[in-house]
C-alpha cells in the first residue's frame, strides 16, 4: 500500500484564514491517522500578493496549533525544494509545460491585452474571457519566429471543446464537466512564473502526494487539474474538498468578521488548542457526541469519509464555550501566565493577583473576560443601594444596615485577614444571631465589591482588599444605606 502523504500549499499573503487552518488540519489528520508523511509547500508564484513577513506568521501559525510537517522549506526532505519561487527558479514549470506543448497538450500563445480584452464578455453580470484558441494555429515556424524575436508569451493548456471531463471527489462524489466549459487556462505567466494551478498539479505529483485537501471553491477548477494528470499520464490523488465556512448570517466568512483569522482569535483571547479543536469540527463530525478533542485524540479519530458536504457555520457562542472549557481545565501556572497581562490592565494596586486569577478562572470563556470579573479590586463603582435587597437571602435595606454595622467592629478588631479566620470570625456572628450565613455574607459582599456577581464571595474578596480597603468599603456601605433611611 502507498504511503499516504499530504501537504499544506499555503500563499504568504497575510494572516492564516480559518479555512486555511482547517485546510492544513485536516491534511494532517489524514496523514497521521494513517501514519503518513505531512509536508508544508510554500506557494509564492503570485508574486503580486505577496506580504513580507507573512511566510513567518505560516511558520508560527503551524507551530502554535501543533501541526508539525515532516518536511518543508525550513527543515528540507528528500523532494524539495519546498518553495515553489526557488522550484521555478530551477525551471522546473518550464520543462513541464515544454513537455505538454510536445504532446499537443498545451501550446505558446502570443495575444496582447488587447486582442484578449476583445474576447471578453459579460454574464450574469461579471466580466469573463474565454480563450478562443488563435494561437493554437500557429505553424511551428511562426511560433520559433515569435520566440526568437523576443515576443512576450504565455504557455496555454489545449483543452478538448468537445465531450465531458469526469473526476472523483470523496465527499461529493463523481462529477462531470462539459468540456466546452473548460477555458485553455494560462500554464506560464508572460513573467515566466507558474499559474497556481499548473504550479500546484506538477508539484503534487513530484512532491507524491496521495492526498490533496483544499476547499470546495476548487471544484470548478478540478477538471483542468484532471486533464493535466491524464496529459502527462500521471496517476490522479485522492481528492478531498471541504466545505464552506459560513458565518452565523450563513455568509462567507469574510475579514471584515474580525475572526477569519487564526491571529484574530488568539488576540481575542481565544486559546490555540481550543481552536484547533473547534476548527477540526467546522465540516467533520466524530462517530460519537465528543466535542473535546486534543490533536492527538483528533489524529486517532478522524475519518475524512465523516466531513459534510453542507456549509460549516462559524458558531461564535460554541467557539467560547469550548475555550471555556479549556481554560478550565487548564494547568494553573499556564494559566497565569496567560491571563496576568488582562489582569494587570486593570489591577495596578499591590494585591495578590494569583488569588485574583484563580477566582476567575472557571467564570471565564475567553481572556478579555477577566476586566468585567476584577474591575471592582482596584476601585469601588458607584452601586445602586436595592443591590442590598435579595427575596433568597432575605435581605433589605434594614436588614443589610444592621448586618454592616454589626460586624463593622468584628472586621475592625479581626488581624487575620485570610479567607478562613474572616470567615470564622463571621460565622460567629452568624451563629450568635441564629440566622443564615446568606443573610449576613449577602450585605457584606455588595459592600465591598460594589457587583451584583462577583467571582468570589465576602470573605475570599476582603483577604485580597486586606483589612483597610475592606473596613473603607464597608463604612461607605453603612453610609449609604443610613443615606436611605
Amino acid at each position: 500500500m502507498t504511503k499516504i502523504r499530504t501537504r499544506y500549499a499555503p500563499s504568504p499573503t497575510g494572516k492564516m484564514h480559518v479555512g486555511n487552518l482547517r485546510t492544513a488540519l485536516y491534511a494532517y489528520l489524514i496523514a497521521k491517522h494513517e501514519g503518513g508523511d505531512f509536508i508544508l509547500r510554500i506557494e509564492d508564484t503570485d508574486q503580486e500578493r505577496f506580504v513580507e513577513g507573512a511566510t513567518e506568521i505560516i511558520y508560527n501559525t503551524m507551530r502554535d496549533t501543533g501541526l508539525k510537517h515532516d518536511e518543508g522549506p525550513d527543515i528540507g526532505g528528500p523532494v524539495g525544494p519546498y518553495v515553489q519561487s526557488d522550484r521555478q527558479k530551477q525551471g522546473i514549470y518550464m520543462e513541464y509545460a515544454k513537455k505538454l506543448i510536445d504532446k499537443g497538450e498545451a501550446y505558446y500563445c502570443f495575444c496582447d491585452q488587447e486582442r484578449l480584452n476583445s474576447l471578453k464578455r459579460e454574464v450574469n453580470g461579471e466580466e469573463i474571457m474565454t480563450y478562443d484558441k488563435h494561437c493554437l494555429h500557429l505553424s511551428k515556424e511562426e511560433v520559433e519566429a515569435n520566440l526568437k524575436a523576443g515576443k512576450p508569451f504565455v504557455i496555454r493548456q489545449n483543452n478538448p471543446t468537445e465531450g465531458k471531463t469526469t473526476f472523483h471527489d470523496e465527499i461529493y462524489g463523481d462529477i462531470s464537466v462539459d468540456n466546452s466549459e473548460l477555458d485553455d487556462m494560462v500554464l506560464i505567466k508572460s513573467d515566466g512564473f507558474p499559474t497556481y494551478n499548473f504550479a500546484n498539479v506538477v508539484d503534487d505529483h513530484l512532491q507524491q502526494i496521495t492526498h490533496v485537501v483544499r476547499g470546495n471553491e476548487y471544484l470548478s477548477s478540478s477538471p483542468k487539474y484532471n486533464r493535466l494528470y491524464d496529459a502527462f499520464g500521471w496517476k490522479v490523488p485522492v481528492y478531498v474538498h471541504c466545505p464552506t465556512i459560513t458565518n452565523e448570517e450563513h455568509k462567507k466568512l469574510s475579514k471584515r468578521s474580525g475572526h477569519s483569522s487564526y491571529q484574530d482569535l488568539i488576540d481575542q483571547g481565544f486559546v490555540s488548542e481550543a481552536v484547533v479543536n473547534f476548527v477540526a469540527l467546522l465540516g467533520w463530525s466524530p462517530e460519537n457526541n465528543q466535542e473535546i478533542f486534543s490533536l492527538d485524540e483528533l489524529v486517532k479519530e478522524f475519518n475524512y469519509k465523516n466531513i459534510s458536504k453542507s456549509p460549516a457555520v462559524f458558531d461564535m457562542v460554541k467557539l467560547k464555550w469550548m475555550n471555556g472549557e479549556y481554560i478550565k481545565a487548564m494547568d494553573f501556572d499556564k494559566f497565569y501566565e496567560m491571563a496576568e497581562p488582562y489582569i494587570k490592565k486593570v489591577i495596578t494596586k499591590d494585591l495578590d493577583l494569583k488569588k485574583i486569577a484563580a477566582m476567575v478562572k472557571t467564570r471565564i470563556e475567553i481572556f478579555p473576560d477577566i476586566e468585567g470579573h476584577i474591575d471592582f479590586f482596584e476601585t469601588l463603582p458607584e452601586y445602586d443601594p436595592q443591590m442590598y435587597v435579595h427575596k433568597k437571602m432575605k435581605t433589605n435595606l434594614e436588614t443589610s444596615l444592621k448586618v454592616l454595622k454589626d460586624v463593622l467592629p468584628i472586621l475592625e478588631a479581626q488581624e487575620d485577614y485570610s479567607n478562613d479566620a474572616l470567615y470564622a470570625a463571621l460565622s460567629e456572628y452568624v451563629s450568635k444571631e441564629g440566622v443564615k450565613t446568606g443573610f449576613v455574607m449577602w450585605p457584606i459582599r455588595t459592600a465591598v465589591s460594589g457587583k451584583q456577581m462577583t467571582p468570589a464571595g465576602a470573605t475570599e474578596i476582603m483577604e485580597v482588599l486586606g483589612k483597610e480597603e475592606s473596613i473603607r468599603r464597608i463604612k461607605k456601605g453603612i453610609e449609604l444605606l443610613e443615606a436611605q433611611q
